[in-house]
């Protein structure tokens, strides 16, 4: 059982009415026993010495107290005041049993933090009126604030099952190339603890080289179980009667295994892309997924799409591919729509061309272009966290 499952189902605490008297009298405490000595489900404490009254109550936990106002040593006034101090019997109602019923006298009780004033001794039907009255009040708030609380701590252990889970689909992630003739740098930042998007590159065999980005339709738990499942069967190479260096193939297979209404409504975008090195082409496929932007030594902006469906959408759908000549020093980027679907202080949306001329003029043989990006994106939305998933793939050829 996980910790969100355990703290969520912890019962609420079943309270029972404790009702404590506080008065130098003994008269008075065994009339009062006497009153409530037919109320089962009450039980009834009583203490005459005042100085004593606030440790006693914080040991038994009244749901309600009943305070005589005239006493020995303490005034009764005051005695609220200690009640209303003390962090544990701050909210207990307070019920001030007087003989004087006079204006000023409720509205000195009142203005201390009293509930009620009763003249004593009242009759035994209204007071335990009273009593219960005030003790399921005081119940529903216990046991609200307990609800609270357990709510809080399965927030707490959610988001700390979350930020596991986002540490291990970052761990799934392939880590930068940063040598040989096909190097790679990327960055992830979710818009959500857990996000949907997902990506990877692997040699198929020695001469094909596969890059993919997908991104799945909403965030959370299901989606990023969606994304590494998907990412899996692309990684290990798992789908049945598949040549994984044809795009088309791919998007095909994928498509017939993760069909939305097998995944809770879920379905994905993608790129998909195979580097041959024998020939220095690359083939692709894109599924409803904006086009990657291949560009060449001079800074010209290629882009590389396919217009086909996204993947879960309809099964037996059939995938378009293209093909594309890489030559060296090529800079292929392949990302999702939270790279450029942020709109501006303004409302206005930035587009794919602005993000072709922003890359454009960005070069570098490293990555560092890419926050630079994602700093652009949070200053011109004025936002700390982007709407949606940023992740970018970039990808230089030797």
């Amino acid at each position: 059982m996980s910790a969100v499952e355990t703290v969520a189902e912890s019962p609420l605490t079943q309270y029972h009415i404790t009702v404590l008297l506080v008065d130098d009298q003994p008269m008075v405490a065994a009339a009062v026993k006497r009153m409530l000595a037919t109320e089962t489900d009450i039980d009834f404490h009583s203490c005459q010495d005042p100085s004593q009254a606030v440790r006693l109550a914080a040991e038994i936990s009244p749901t309600v107290i009943l305070q005589d106002l005239v006493m020995p040593e303490i005034d009764g006034l005051t005695l609220v005041k200690f009640f209303r101090a003390h962090p544990k019997l701050k909210d207990v109602p307070l019920i001030v049993l007087s003989s004087r019923e006079e204006a000023v006298t409720k509205a000195d009780a009142f203005a201390v933090g009293a509930n009620d004033y009763l003249v004593k001794l009242p009759d035994a039907v209204e007071l335990i009126a009273r009593i219960r009255y005030h003790s399921r009040g005081y119940i529903n708030l216990l046991q609200r604030n307990e609800a609270f609380e357990a709510l809080r701590q399965s927030r707490e252990a959610l988001a700390a099952e979350l930020g596991r889970a986002a540490e291990h689909v970052i761990t799934l992630l392939p880590p930068p190339l940063d040598e040989g003739r096909i190097r790679t740098w990327w960055r992830l930042v979710p818009s959500a603890q857990l996000g949907g998007d997902a990506f990877g590159y692997h040699w198929i065999d020695p001469g094909h080289f596969a890059i993919y980005l997908l991104d799945v339709c909403d965030h959370g738990v299901g989606s990023a179980l969606l994304a590494v499942s998907a990412l899996n069967s692309i990684r290990t190479q798992t789908l049945p009667g598949v040549d994984f260096r044809n795009p088309s193939e791919v998007l095909c297979a994928l498509n017939e295994a993760f069909q939305m209404e097998q995944h809770n409504g879920l379905y994905f975008t993608m790129w998909y892309g195979v580097y041959s090195m024998e020939d220095g082409m690359v083939s692709f496929a894109g599924a409803g997924h904006p086009p990657a932007f291949l560009l060449s030594g001079s800074g010209e902006g290629i882009p590389l799409g396919t217009r086909n469906c996204i993947v879960g959408g309809m099964p037996g759908m059939a995938y378009r591919s293209d093909s594309a000549k890489i030559a060296a020093g090529d800079r292929l980027y392949v990302f999702s729509d939270g790279v450029y679907e942020v709109h501006d202080t303004e409302g206005v949306m930035w587009s794919l061309d602005e993000l072709r001329e922003y890359l454009r003029g960005a070069g570098g043989g490293d990555g560092a272009e890419i926050d630079a990006l994602y700093e652009y994106l949070r200053k011109r939305s004025a936002l700390d966290i982007l709407p949606d998933d940023f992740s970018m793939l970039k990808v230089v050829f030797g």
